[in-house]
């Protein structure tokens, strides 16, 4: 029996994108509301023109994922909701990139959870989001932002992001907001020493301390800093600096054969979810140096899985990692090497990664599930 017969539809991302943290995302809340008892479902983009492409990051794929994203999805949902329309309904948007949609959704309960407006200020001429955006890009995200505006209900990913929002676009007089923090959308206990020994040792990295860092090579994530680090520390650490996520860039590369540190420099493509976790189990630190963030998920999944964590001290890491990481200025190479160092007192580093376990609890999923339902209730 479902609780007050109400149904949650969760309107989710294309799966053609490939945005897994979002797919992830929506995925979560959804078993999230099952497990509360209540009734849910997803709903997402249909694939019709872009079953004939292979990638829409870019040129005509691009355009044939706009097809089935921008005209036929709101008409499926234009029809859809006319038939879940009552009261008891409730539509959630997953992914804030996705509020053009709110105008297609008949019904009252609607929302939409604000990950980050990174794209969003970098479309506006924000320098400090570390977005750039073609001329395309940013009418989209100026459409996006005037929905964003519309939503009855609108969650933010963290105090920092609520923050921006609001200096964008002020809260409305019947709109509700609020901060609602992400839950894990994966289990990072999954590994025993021993299954991390084994998968480190097919990255050859199962003999070597390695630093690692996780994420995009996108500019914002300010990978470059860990290659200077690395140089500032000489020969006090002999390790290897671990970057998992996309391959490096040029700029990484040019750098780190300049210095004579390339051999220094090992990539991990697109680690699956056991890899990840075996990476951060193994690591001597996690480093999160990024310039640009609405959260920052890599902080405490490094945290859940007992790395100590050294992070940028640009908002909102410090909010999220509150007193558990030790922050560094993102664009001082020195500090960031200094910080690691102090990780070899082994009290202090012991106490860092107790700090962490400790801070994850706020990120429990069923807190957040918990969140979303006093929220619509």
């Amino acid at each position: 029996m479902h609780k007050l017969g109400m149904v949650i539809i969760l309107i989710g991302n294309y799966h053609k994108d490939k945005q897994e943290s979002m797919i992830r995302y929506s995925n979560m809340l959804y078993l999230g509301f099952l497990d509360a008892g209540y009734c849910c479902k997803i709903w997402t983009p249909p694939v019709i023109f872009g079953r004939l492409i292979s990638s829409t990051s870019f040129g005509l794929g691009k355009w044939m994922s706009y097809l089935d994203k921008f005209i036929v999805f709101p008409i499926v949902l234009r029809f859809l909701t006319s038939f879940y329309n009552s009261k008891n309904t409730i539509y959630h948007i997953c992914d804030h990139s996705n509020s053009i949609y709110l105008p297609h959704i008949y019904g009252e309960s609607k929302g939409i959870t604000c990950h980050d407006v990174l794209a969003i200020r970098g479309a506006l001429g924000y320098s400090d989001a570390y977005c750039d955006a073609s001329f395309f890009g940013k009418l989209l995200q100026k459409w996006i932002l005037n929905n964003l505006k519309n939503a009855k209900i609108l969650t933010a990913a963290s105090e920092f992001t609520l923050k921006q929002l609001n200096e964008l676009s002020p809260k409305t007089e019947n709109q509700k907001r609020e901060i609602i923090y992400q839950g894990f959308n994966a289990n990072f206990s999954i590994l025993s020493k021993e299954e991390v020994k084994v998968i480190l040792s097919t990255l050859n990295l199962d003999n070597k301390p390695y630093i690692l860092c996780v994420g995009s090579s996108q500019l914002r994530k300010n990978r470059i800093i860990l290659v200077r680090m690395l140089e500032k520390l000489g020969h006090r650490w002999e390790g290897v600096i671990c970057f998992a996520g996309e391959e490096l860039d040029d700029t990484i590369i040019e750098l780190g054969t300049e210095l004579n540190l390339l051999s220094r420099i090992v990539s991990i493509k697109s680690p699956n979810h056991e890899t990840l976790v075996a990476l951060y189990k193994g690591c001597e630190a996690f480093i999160f140096p990024s310039f640009s963030e609405g959260f920052g998920m890599p902080l405490i999944e490094a945290q859940a899985c007992g790395a100590p964590v050294i992070a940028s001290s640009v908002a909102p890491m410090p909010e999220i990692s509150g007193d558990s990481a030790i922050h560094v200025s993102p664009d001082d190479s020195i500090g960031f090497a200094e910080a690691f160092l102090k990780l070899k007192d082994i009290e202090y580093r012991e106490r860092v990664i107790f700090n962490g376990f400790e801070n994850i609890k706020r990120f429990d999923r069923r807190l957040m599930i918990d969140n979303y339902l006093k929220l619509y209730n």
